[in-house]
């Protein structure tokens, strides 16, 4: 019998199934070898008994919590959060368990946001690496577990796990060009995001490439109410916008709009991200599709391979997508 004043043991659960507690340690652990009945016999008595592992006297044992520690920004974006989101369920689809925290762009901030993770013992930490400064503040903490940056954009950061925006940048650019478009105005994020800059450095190599018009761009700050302002103040002679984010080309689209000028018989949009607003727009955007949740599938990849004593240093980049919507035609004449 199982005693009321403790929660049932794994001694409690290979009594109920008739096994060692060392079987239910290997069916815990999902080690090969063992016989379906005697796993299915485990798992009945797992569920009857209601145990819940010990977590914490597993990792005296073993050294490790089986946790991965998550630094996220404090301001929230689409693409981080369902990238956390993303890491939270592949973490746990592998038995591995998430702890939160979040960290603005200062070495204060992230120095109190590593301690936090590492105080609880956490194995590895996903990190939201947008901005050098969250990048440079970690590499001077000296962090002593593996550290997997996200969403740098590609750039080399030790290990990391990424989108690889100048291959957006020219699907954009790509297709506007093959509409017949040479005059496309730039929309850009803020100049401390990485991505921002990469996606601007892209657009300016490109620009110099296909030798098109060389208008002024136009800085945003990722929301509609910054396009919104750029698009008020949009050359007269574009033909195209490019816009660094889909909440940019909304705010865009709606100035435009104001204006009189209809999207796309007289400008046509280009936005990135591909988030779920992108498609109910008037009319649907035109954009480029980053999988953030692929992000966080590769970073809990990454960070299994490194606990496993894989080397894994190396910045993995996943391509992106362009999807093609109403948002974009042909120049006109």
């Amino acid at each position: 019998m199982v005693s009321s004043a403790r929660g049932p043991s794994m001694h409690d659960v290979a009594a109920r199934a008739g096994v060692s507690h060392q079987t239910v340690s290997r069916v815990l652990n999902d080690f090969p070898g063992i016989r379906p009945a005697t796993r299915e016999r485990v798992q009945a008595a797992i569920v009857e008994l209601g145990y819940r592992r010990n977590l914490s006297a597993r990792a005296l044992v073993t050294g490790r919590t089986q946790t991965i520690g998550m630094i996220g920004p404090r301001v929230p974006d689409i693409g981080p959060l369902s990238t956390l989101h993303s890491i939270e369920g592949s973490a746990r689809a592998v038995g591995l368990h998430t702890l939160m925290t979040s960290a603005d762009a200062t070495s204060e901030s992230v120095t109190e946001a590593v301690e936090f993770l590492v105080g609880r013992g956490v194995d590895g930490i996903a990190l939201v690496a947008q901005q050098q400064a969250i990048a440079d503040a970690v590499r001077a903490a000296r962090i002593p577990v593996p550290v997997i940056h996200l969403l740098t954009g590609g750039e080399p950061r030790g290990e990391a796990a990424s989108i690889d925006q100048r291959a957006g940048v020219r699907l954009a650019l790509g297709h506007l060009i093959s509409l017949g478009h040479t005059r496309i105005q730039h929309v850009t994020g803020p100049p401390t995001y990485t991505e921002s800059q990469l996606r601007r450095d892209e657009y300016l190599n490109v620009v110099a490439e296909q030798r098109l018009a060389r208008l002024d761009m136009l800085e945003g700050d990722w929301t509609a109410d910054s396009g919104y302002a750029a698009g008020a103040r949009l050359d007269p002679r574009a033909t195209a916008v490019f816009c660094a984010n889909d909440q940019m080309a909304f705010g865009v689209i709606h100035a435009l709009a104001d204006a009189g000028r209809t999207v796309p018989r007289d400008v046509s949009v280009v936005g990135f991200d591909d988030t779920s607003e992108a498609r109910h727009s008037l009319p649907p955007l035109t954009t480029v599709r980053q999988d953030f949740a692929a992000v966080g599938r590769l970073a809990v990849d990454l960070m299994v391979a490194r606990l496993g004593g894989t080397d894994t240093s190396a910045t993995r980049q996943l391509e992106p997508e362009l999807v093609v919507r109403d948002t974009t035609a042909q120049v006109r004449p």
